[in-house]
């Protein structure tokens, strides 16, 4: 067992390592949202984004982060900031669950688990390959400025709200 934890450990270390460091360049992407239009981040060049990834539509851990995200989106609205979710579900997928849970801000299809890689966040679960739960809070010039790895999604949406406004008032100081 301990050589499993181990094994688990180092696997999430060297995942840790692949993840864009805070200070620099976002790497850019397009990608199709649920609506199927595609979306770019340089989109959003001005605005604060938080770019979190998450593992599987409509799970237990996904839905508490997405209804989170959700039911602060006036706060993060006010503050110029938005939510751009992705994991490499399909557009239909993310469709569904946006219907079904009245989700309202973007989610992205990274079917092809390109940006999930680009942004260290690419885990196997099993024989699966799936997002890991990361989250990259970037600033209005593209530039990260908060990294999140291995995400609680309970208190995540609170915890980004007040690095944002931290980071907001250290820009404006």
């Amino acid at each position: 067992m301990r050589t499993l934890t181990l094994l688990i450990a180092s696997t999430l270390i060297a995942a840790a390592a692949d993840v864009p460091a805070e200070g620099s360049k976002a790497p850019d992407f397009t990608l199709k949202s649920q609506d199927g239009t595609p979306v770019s981040l340089h989109d959003y060049q001005g605005k604060w984004v938080v770019l979190y990834f998450y593992p599987k539509d409509q799970t237990p851990g996904c839905t508490i982060e997405a209804h989170n995200f959700q039911r602060d989106l006036t706060k993060y609205d006010a503050r110029g900031a938005v939510i751009l979710g992705v994991s490499v579900d399909t557009v239909e997928s993310h469709q569904q669950w946006c219907a079904k849970d009245s989700l309202t801000f973007k989610l992205l299809a990274d079917d092809h688990k390109e940006v999930v890689t680009k942004y260290g966040s690419l885990r196997s679960y099993g024989k699966m390959e799936l997002a890991n739960r990361n989250t990259f809070l970037i600033d209005p010039k593209g530039v990260i400025r908060k990294v999140y790895v291995n995400v609680n999604p309970e208190p995540h949406s609170g915890q980004v709200l007040e690095a944002l406004a931290q980071l907001e008032k250290s820009a404006s100081e």
